[in-house]
């Protein structure tokens, strides 16, 4: 349990004509309160009490008030007025109320305000047509805070709980672009943020197996040289330091090996590579968790879903799996 009455967990509720408001009310409703853990919803009050009353989940959303509140769901848009009821999907006004939902939860964590930030997803594509310059969540969050030394990991565990923990060197780049950009200080980066989260985790151990970028990692530079200019320099330099990193090595096998527990954590070269297995293992359990904030950051590994919201047959089991790491980050924090 949080020890003081400050210690609240902030979701964001994203696009609301998406699916994140229907799954972060779903995944707390399942979640309950038997932790003692307050939540601070951050988005349209209107549409999220309406929606609770629709799915019949009863959830408790009082108003904040303040922080010395109690009440274990507290819901606040900092926006002047509510959005228009009727909206199209990725409506431009949803798509910036969204980002300022996001702002203010992350300068509420830098403030201590919150021990960690929820973000239900958003639309990059609905954000940059409503005039707002948007590469993705992570970027925003990293310049927000201040900091570029910041990677995506996305994590989850499959039915009898084998995980996979993949940290991306690139993040959203066209495929043409990925070889261009990729850079030894990155991945050295990213090596190291990954061997920080296993330790955050609390895990035994912190193997981080690094992919090459070619097609069985370059064979020996007969595929590209990627992989000996850039990554294993990049892998000799976290050895010096004392991490157990290891690779370049072909991403075909190594996510095997990964997937049977010989690693703790992977470094792949670019999204897809990373995230192909990862959803293959937890398609609906997949945790987004953002490195190297000075908070705790996670989000459901999934998108707005336009085509199901306003349904009410939204699965929250990633959202779920994204409040429960944050909490589970958290109190690590504190004891440490």
């Amino acid at each position: 349990m949080f020890a003081t009455i400050n210690d609240r967990v902030g979701i964001c509720l994203g696009d609301v004509t998406g699916i994140g408001a229907e799954v972060t009310l779903k995944a707390l409703a399942a979640e309950g309160p038997s932790d003692g853990t307050r939540y601070l919803l951050l988005g349209d009050v209107d549409r999220a009490q309406a929606l609770n009353r629709r799915l019949g989940l009863n959830l408790p959303l009082a108003p904040y008030s303040g922080p010395e509140q109690r009440d274990w769901i507290a819901i606040w848009n900092p926006l002047p007025g509510a959005l228009p009821e009727a909206l199209p999907a990725g409506s431009p006004a949803a798509a910036q109320a969204a980002i300022a939902w996001l702002r203010t939860g992350a300068q509420r964590c830098l403030r201590g305000e919150l021990k960690a930030l929820v973000t239900a997803p958003v639309n990059k594509e609905a954000i940059v047509r409503s005039g707002l310059p948007f590469i993705g969540q992570t970027e925003l969050l990293s310049e927000l805070a201040g900091t570029e030394r910041t990677a995506m990991m996305l994590l989850g565990q499959d039915e009898r709980g084998r995980w996979l923990r993949v940290a991306l060197a690139t993040t959203h780049l066209p495929l043409k672009e990925v070889a261009l950009r990729l850079a030894q200080p990155k991945v050295e980066l990213v090596i190291d943020l990954a061997a920080r989260a296993c330790r955050d985790l609390g895990l035994s151990r912190a193997r981080v197996a690094v992919c090459g970028l070619n097609p069985h990692a370059g064979e020996g530079g007969s595929m590209g040289a990627e992989e000996q200019t850039i990554i294993a320099p990049a892998v000799r330099a976290a050895q010096r330091r004392g991490l157990e990193a290891v690779g370049p090595l072909s991403a075909d096998a190594l996510f095997y090996h990964a997937y049977r527990g010989e690693y703790d954590a992977v470094v792949a070269m670019y999204h897809d590579q990373g995230l192909a297995p990862l959803k293959m293992v937890c398609f609906d359990t997949g945790v987004n968790w953002t490195l190297g904030l000075p908070f705790i950051r996670t989000s459901p590994d999934h998108g707005t879903a336009y085509d199901i919201a306003g349904q009410g047959k939204a699965n929250p089991s990633s959202m779920l799996a994204a409040i429960r790491m944050a909490k589970r980050l958290a109190r690590r924090a504190e004891s440490q």
